[in-house]
């Protein structure tokens, strides 16, 4: 492991800390390292629409989640700025999601990222497009 790869994998290992929502949902954070991160969540019961399938927000929060650990993975503060999702199938209750967040490209203050969201058998689920802003700031304290 690089020593940038380990600063992300502590970045994202702090956001998912801070977060209310990971616990809250269940998320669990595989992997982080510069510029992707992997997440996954377990469908519950209350996690699904109306027709009984997994509820788009709950997608889409996953593969938001994902993003934000990897447009952070340099220690800088960074924030969506626009996203996008394509919805592909529909997961059901118990299928384990799984989100893979890949940097494209950074150039000055903006990021480009794609997010993959499967189930843990490799069934596309989504495809999310983030664009990312650096607000300024480490999300961690610098070490001096």
């Amino acid at each position: 492991m690089t020593i940038a790869d380990d600063l992300a994998r502590r970045v994202a290992t702090e956001m998912h800390a801070r977060e209310g929502t990971a616990p809250a949902w269940g998320l669990t954070l595989d992997e982080a390292t510069e510029g992707y991160a992997r997440v996954r969540m377990t469908l519950r019961a209350d996690m699904l629409n109306g027709l009984g399938t997994g509820h788009g927000g709950m997608i889409f929060a996953l593969a938001d989640t994902a993003f934000a650990y990897a447009c952070n993975s340099r220690n800088q503060a960074t924030v969506a700025q626009q996203a996008s999702i394509h919805f592909l199938s529909a997961p059901r209750e118990g299928d384990v999601l799984i989100a893979e967040a890949r940097e494209d490209a950074v150039i000055g203050r903006t990021g480009s990222y794609r997010v993959d969201v499967r189930t843990a058998d490799g069934r596309p689920v989504a495809q999310f497009q983030g664009l990312s802003r650096a607000i300024g700031g480490p999300v961690l304290p610098i070490e001096e």
